[in-house]
């Protein structure tokens, strides 16, 4: 598998692990008095995020990424539904480092 199938997977766990995190567990801690789900699914999320930062450090060397892309895609995972519309870009880079 290539470094980029494998940080696509990862940025598409790290986005569902976001939503997951504002629209389940927040409401569940905030409505439903569940503050240990937070806890939880927050732990999960983040160190998805940090294993996205990471491989992102990694491809952007190995792959000679301009700045502003690998900018971009760390900006896509702070924003809600970012990763997944940065997959459709990493699918074009797989094609094109294949």
């Amino acid at each position: 598998m290539s470094q980029i199938r494998v940080f696509r997977m990862t940025a598409l766990a790290e986005g569902c692990s976001f939503l997951i995190l504002l629209c389940i567990a927040m409401p569940m801690k905030y409505f439903m008095g569940m503050p240990e789900v937070v806890k939880v699914v927050g732990s999960i999320h983040g160190g998805l995020f940090l294993l996205y930062v990471g491989l992102l450090a990694v491809i952007h060397v190995r792959h000679q990424w301009s700045f502003m892309f690998s900018f971009y895609a760390f900006v896509a995972s702070i924003i809600p539904f970012g990763t997944f519309v940065l997959d459709k870009h990493l699918r074009e880079k797989e094609v094109v480092a294949n």
